[in-house]
């Protein structure tokens, strides 16, 4: 109690700071002195930080356990404040919390190579997209043993695509909040051409398809042209009248996002691409902070018991 109240105390001295402004706004006023209130102000915000668009609802809404986990595992203050907005968003337990900053979210969330800003229309939108998707994704109940026993890249991808299916749930999770999946590999016929979406979602948020291509190896260049006639497809045969446009994102194993980042700007239809990592990926550290996945399993089900 006494951490919580040291590390937010600025919130007291922020509505003192403020009450102290505005009786000398009313004093300068009725003096006519409009300059030296402006010679104050500055002095103020120097010295407490400026919390006007400080998240107060969804600091009061959250638990005071999920303030404990916070302050006992982030020191920045901008950082806080994001596991503060989205613990109250998207109701994150305590454990979904605490995944969320073993993951490093708060770094990955809107870091992915992308053109949104160039290919959707509204600038609104585009900020949306970049906010909804990270540059990572941490895939931790990928059957990895099984991965690395197949030598075809193809049969990989299908492995992953099949892990993902049958955690669909926990993926969903991971990806971000408002998607609701369609199916894998989603059949797309246009122009007497058989073409198959890995992955197809749709974003409540965006009001957009996204579709989701599996790559197990490094980016590849060619990996945006054959999503960009994925996309043309689905806006022209497969898009409703009120959606955005759809959005693809590639999910591969590895790039260079500077690489990335310079020849996807040259793409037309809106595009992102992210790495992810199975457990085998991950470090000593990550894997100790992370919860147990059989634990993390049974807290599901509770939770979908309670739901439905």
């Amino acid at each position: 109690m006494r951490t919580f109240y040291e590390e937010w105390k600025m919130l007291d001295l922020v509505e003192q700071s403020e009450k102290i402004i505005n009786n000398v706004s009313v004093n300068l006023e009725l003096t006519n002195s409009k300059s030296e209130k402006n010679e104050i102000e500055p002095i103020w915000n120097l010295q407490i930080p400026n919390l006007h668009d400080f998240p107060i609802d969804a600091f009061l809404h959250i638990g005071f356990t999920h303030h404990k986990v916070i302050l006992g595992k982030i020191k920045d203050f901008k950082e806080r404040l994001f596991y503060v907005r989205r613990c109250a968003d998207e109701h994150f337990t305590v454990e979904a919390l605490k995944r969320s900053i073993a993951a490093d979210d708060y770094r990955h969330q809107g870091a992915l190579p992308n053109n949104f800003v160039q290919t959707l229309p509204a600038g609104q939108q585009a900020l949306k997209a970049i906010g909804a998707f990270k540059d990572e994704y941490l895939l931790d109940y990928i059957n990895v043993e099984e991965l690395d026993v197949r030598d075809s890249a193809d049969v990989d991808e299908k492995v992953v695509e099949n892990a993902i299916i049958h955690n669909i749930k926990n993926f969903i999770l991971t990806f971000g909040k408002d998607f609701a999946f369609i199916r894998n590999q989603y059949h797309l016929d246009a122009f007497g051409e058989d073409q198959y979406i890995d992955l197809l979602f749709f974003n409540r948020e965006l009001n957009c398809l996204v579709a989701v291509e599996l790559k197990r190896g490094k980016f590849k260049t060619s990996y945006l042209g054959q999503l960009q006639g994925y996309l043309s497809v689905l806006d022209g045969y497969e898009r409703k009248a009120h959606e955005n446009p759809a959005i693809g994102i590639i999910l591969c194993k590895d790039m260079n996002k500077s690489f990335v980042d310079y020849v996807i700007r040259d793409y037309t239809k809106p595009m992102g691409v992210a790495t992810y990592k199975t457990s085998k990926d991950m470090s000593e550290e990550l894997r100790k902070a992370l919860p147990d996945i059989e634990d993390l399993k049974k807290l599901l089900d509770t939770e979908e018991d309670i739901i439905f």
